[in-house]
């Protein structure tokens, strides 16, 4: 019996094959990642944008405690929600700047690589936020889960305070706060 060298048809055929069963997992994976972010990004209300201090905007969050070393990116308002991002951590737009008063708001997907380790979070861990020009030391005051419909927990305060934000519980149906206070 003699072996049959592959015709160029054949070759042509498995390298088709390959890539539409490429182009069918990521095509499927990407309309899944498409209809989870529809209904992640934050209602914005009671926000207005002040005058920028882009050099005051968080652009790193690090929770040594729990292995959290994220890219902050400011996330504009969008028809009246803050933009997600899937591969960084977001800083909403409007919100408190750190070293000022006002609720600085940053959340993330919790997944692999961004929040899904805050669930692990613990009252008293250390937080810090860096700016192009300096960083913050921010202590974990409260931790709650609330609806997405709660969205009291990322309007203005007073005081200087940080909210971080995910989801969590079964099919994300609640949303992970931890709130912070500067030390």
């Amino acid at each position: 019996m003699t072996k049959q060298k592959p015709t160029s048809s054949r070759f042509f055929l498995g390298i088709s094959l390959l890539i539409l069963g490429v182009i069918m997992v990521f095509g499927k994976r990407a309309d899944t990642l498409k209809s989870t972010l529809a209904g992640e990004p934050v209602k914005v209300e009671g926000f207005s944008e002040a005058k920028r201090q882009e050099n005051k905007e968080p652009t790193r969050i690090i929770i040594p405690e729990i292995s959290i070393d994220l890219i902050v990116k400011r996330a504009e308002i969008v028809t009246g929600y803050w933009q997600v991002f899937i591969d960084s951590a977001a800083w909403g737009a409007g919100s408190g700047y750190p070293g000022e008063p006002g609720n600085q708001v940053i959340f993330a997907h919790a997944r692999e690589g961004l929040f899904l380790p805050l669930k692990s979070i613990k009252k008293d861990s250390k937080i810090y936020i860096l700016t192009k020009g300096e960083w913050y030391l921010y202590k974990v005051v409260e931790i709650k889960e609330v609806y997405p419909n709660q969205v009291e927990v990322v309007e203005p305060t007073k005081d200087e305070t940080l909210t971080l934000y995910t989801c969590s519980d079964f099919e994300d149906s609640k949303r992970l706060i931890v709130i912070a206070k500067r030390t």
